[in-house]
């Protein structure tokens, strides 16, 4: 019998068959403070990363907008109000707790007119074909078993001329502030999940995963090898969150 495929949960490495159930796990338990513990743990600069995607959208009035990982429906509620009625939006996310908070979070803005809510895995979307004239996934590729299998699909369900864009923490760019950060992120989040979210080992995860996800450039070449063109990123807050754009042909 051969031996079971490996990738990492954070640090940890597991059998790959096993990580989704695993990242399962810790946004089920983070889901109810998720919104809270982004505004703390990124001091409100999380919305700002957010709006800047909005903006290289370019999506108008009229287009379909696919937000996978969509989590609690930041990027979606605001893709709503630009599509209007004649859009779409499709807000997805692998975790039914996630997608909850979200449509609750979407029900109690008046926004559910032209947006729908599908559990979905990023690796395998139930799309068809040339859907989606933007897809955006944000702080969800790091958390996904296989990135590349996930692009490709991206890259499938994207009209030509459709673009994909990624916003993902990445690499530091300055040396000292690299530092900074990995204290930061290894003694304060964990102590501030266990005091806000009673769940310090998910905010363990999160730094851990973080640190293993792909580079600028690596991800890069992922988006080009995946069929993208056009392929760019914006480094934000010293590098600490990148925003990858590419180009379905």
């Amino acid at each position: 019998m051969s031996e079971k495929e490996k990738t990492h949960f954070g640090y940890k490495e597991v059998d790959k068959d096993a990580k989704a159930g695993l990242v399962a796990d810790v946004f089920h338990s983070v889901a109810a403070r998720y919104d809270l513990m982004n505004d703390l743990m990124s001091g409100g600069i999380h919305r700002i990363w957010k709006r800047f995607t909005i903006e290289v959208s370019g999506v108008r009035v009229g287009h379909s907008v696919l937000d996978i990982a969509g989590g609690t429906g930041d990027l979606a509620a605001r893709f709503v109000d630009i599509v209007g009625p004649s859009g779409r939006v499709v807000l997805a996310d692998i975790n039914d707790s996630m997608l909850q908070v979200g449509r609750d979070k979407l029900l109690d803005t008046g926004r559910l007119g032209n947006i729908e809510f599908v559990q979905a895995d990023g690796q395998c979307l139930p799309f068809p074909d040339d859907s989606f004239d933007c897809i955006t996934i944000a702080f969800g590729l790091r958390n996904v078993t296989d990135k590349d299998a996930a692009l490709r699909d991206m890259h499938r369900v994207l009209k030509p001329g459709g673009r994909l864009l990624v916003l993902e923490f990445s690499k530091p760019q300055n040396e000292l502030l690299g530092r900074a950060y990995d204290a930061y992120s290894f003694n304060v989040l964990p102590l501030m999940g266990r005091l806000v979210a009673n769940d310090s080992e998910s905010y363990q995860y999160l730094a851990e995963s973080i640190r293993v996800h792909p580079d600028q450039e690596t991800l890069k070449e992922m988006m080009e090898d995946a069929g993208f063109g056009r392929c760019e990123y914006h480094n934000m807050t010293g590098g600490i969150v990148a925003l990858h754009k590419g180009v379905k042909g």
